[in-house]
């Protein structure tokens, strides 16, 4: 099992009000869904200021999970109201919905399908085009099954993952469910903003840099980083 820490490249605003479900990087921009019922979003915004350059407020009674783009769409869950909405990435109009049995957690593209979580220690195969279900993986670290996966981020045929609840995320093989690397992200803010957030959430990927950006529900700032072997963070 590797163990890795976070080497901190940079730090950016974020918005604190902002509860971040999903995150993602596309054509220099981040794109971002913020949960809670009465104030769950979609924005796009610049990465280096955090300024929001547009945002969807979505229906009070829809709460917004993970978020990834599918060729030319985002698709972005939702909590409990088993429906993923379907939204045009320049504009953040909706476009289209489609249906699902149970919660909504974390969701990524891996190329050919959407690769969704639920808070279990299973992630789903969908379809890229309906969302119909292909197949469910079981996540395992050290042979024994891991809950509360989050949100999901593919990079080079690996799944990283956020744990709910802790300041770690996992990296894991999508085909076996088997995790095959721990990143431990603790200390990424000081401990006066750490009394006054959430928990860490929100995994992004620039493949141009080959860098991560990392931030956390209602935390002030976002973190450019790269995933290095254990003490090596300096």
């Amino acid at each position: 099992m590797e163990q890795l820490s976070i080497q901190v490249l940079a730090s950016y605003p974020h918005d604190p009000t902002a509860f971040t479900q999903g995150l993602m990087w596309h054509e220099g921009e981040l794109y971002e869904s913020t949960g809670l019922y009465g104030r769950s979003s979609l924005r796009r915004t610049v990465p280096e200021n955090g300024e929001i350059l547009v945002r969807h407020n979505l229906e009070r009674n829809l709460f917004a999970e993970g978020l990834t783009l599918v060729d030319d769409k985002l698709v972005l869950l939702t909590w409990k109201a088993g429906l993923a909405l379907v939204f045009d990435p320049e504009t953040l109009e909706p476009i289209d919905q489609w249906g699902y049995n149970g919660e909504g957690w974390g969701l990524t593209f891996d190329g050919r399908h959407l690769i969704m979580s639920d808070g279990s220690p299973r992630i789903t195969f969908r379809d890229r085009n309906d969302f119909r279900w292909l197949r469910t993986v079981e996540v395992t670290l050290n042979g024994r099954p891991l809950a509360q996966i989050n949100e999901l981020e593919f990079v080079d045929g690996q799944l990283y993952a956020n744990v709910w609840g802790e300041d770690r995320i996992v990296r894991l093989d999508p085909e076996t469910g088997v995790v095959n690397g721990v990143i431990h992200a603790t200390g990424l803010l000081s401990p006066a903003e750490s009394r006054l957030v959430d928990v860490l959430n929100g995994i992004a990927y620039d493949a141009g840099s080959a860098t991560f950006w990392l931030t956390g529900k209602f935390w002030p700032r976002m973190f450019q980083v790269r995933f290095v072997p254990a003490g090596e963070s300096s």
